[in-house]
């Protein structure tokens, strides 16, 4: 009986470094190739909400005109909130304006509330409420009209479109605050319990702008407001929106199609400053109303008297970044999200 020879085992004339290279090759493009595609798909998103973005040109009065730049980093943001965008039809009345102040240390984020009936000197149209500014001249005549009044300058501009807010409430699947009494809005026909209450959609548009039925008027307004605004980014910034992709997407989508900024606003900008106040939450949003004497009546017309002696202690407090300390000795940091 005869064997067949045995046949020698092929081997791999490759050296084992050529192997390993190999190897390596397959890992890496096994790894990169998930990550390039999620980069690719951060950057079409970030495009398509910097388009959404509205932008308007020249929004800030002549140099020789400003206020000082406030101390450090800190900036100060003036926020209006209206029923429409900005356009080519004009500017209407502002419904609600605040100052929202950053801190150097991006701790906090303050709120400082404009009452719309604030009567107070508009250049080149003499004395009328506040809100008038926007309508007679846009941002830029609003702006001017903040840093004469404070003596703070403003760094950037943005309008918030309060219907915007259906959306960014509906993305999230709604928000929770706390109303502390009864109250009924006869205009819209909708009474408002004690308790937590669930604002989506409508709702939330109904509670912002809720005119009537306040026993504090427009300065419970502004605390609903402010308790909104707190409470939506309570929301955005939890860990349900975060893990959730879809409902991220919707609501950037909401926000960046409600919201007009000036021109120095780009894209990079905002993802800078949302990663400087990434450990900021609803809880660490401070407001107040800046300070005022009380109501009166000119002309027919019902208005609010500010308070210059006090206003000028929290401007200086806003000047000089030091609002912590201000809120503190005004027992401004005992924040609560219960509103009439």
């Amino acid at each position: 009986m005869t064997t067949s020879p045995e046949l020698p085992i092929p081997t791999d004339p490759r050296p084992p470094t050529s192997r390993r290279r190999r190897v390596l090759i397959i890992v890496s493009l096994v790894v990169l190739l998930p990550l390039a595609a999620l980069f690719a798909l951060v950057m079409q998103r970030q495009y398509v909400y910097d388009s959404n973005i509205q932008r308007v040109q020249d929004v800030f009065p002549a140099e020789p005109d400003r206020p000082a730049k406030t101390v450090g980093p800190a900036q100060n943001w003036l926020i209006v909130g209206a029923d429409r965008r900005p356009g080519e039809s004009g500017y209407q009345r502002s419904d609600s304006i605040m100052i929202a102040h950053i801190p150097a240390n991006r701790e906090r984020v303050f709120l400082i509330s404009i009452p719309r009936d604030s009567y107070v000197t508009i250049p080149g149209h003499g004395k009328d409420k506040i809100n008038a500014a926007y309508a007679y001249g846009g941002p830029r005549l609003l702006i001017s009209t903040i840093e004469k009044l404070v003596g703070v300058r403003i760094d950037h501009f943005a309008a918030l479109d309060f219907t915007g807010f259906v959306a960014m409430t509906k993305a999230l699947g709604g928000v929770e605050v706390y109303v502390s009494r009864d109250s009924y809005d006869s205009a819209n026909k909708i009474t408002w319990r004690q308790g937590n209450t669930s604002l989506d959609g409508e709702r939330a548009l109904l509670f912002v702008r809720q005119r009537y039925g306040l026993p504090g008027g427009d300065f419970d307004r502004i605390k609903r407001q402010q308790a909104f605004l707190r409470a939506m980014t309570q929301k955005a910034v939890s860990k349900g929106t975060l893990t959730d992709p879809l409902a991220l997407d919707a609501f950037l989508q909401a926000l960046t199609t409600s919201v007009t900024v000036d021109s120095d606003v780009t894209i990079s900008t905002l993802r800078t400053l949302a990663f400087e106040l990434r450990g900021v939450r609803g809880s660490d949003i401070l407001s107040a109303t800046i300070p005022f004497e009380g109501t009166d009546m000119v002309k027919g017309a019902s208005i609010v008297r500010l308070d210059a002696r006090e206003g000028a202690l929290l401007a200086e407090a806003m000047r000089n970044d030091t609002l912590d300390r201000y809120f503190s000795d005004n027992g401004g940091l005992n924040v609560t999200s219960a509103v009439n």
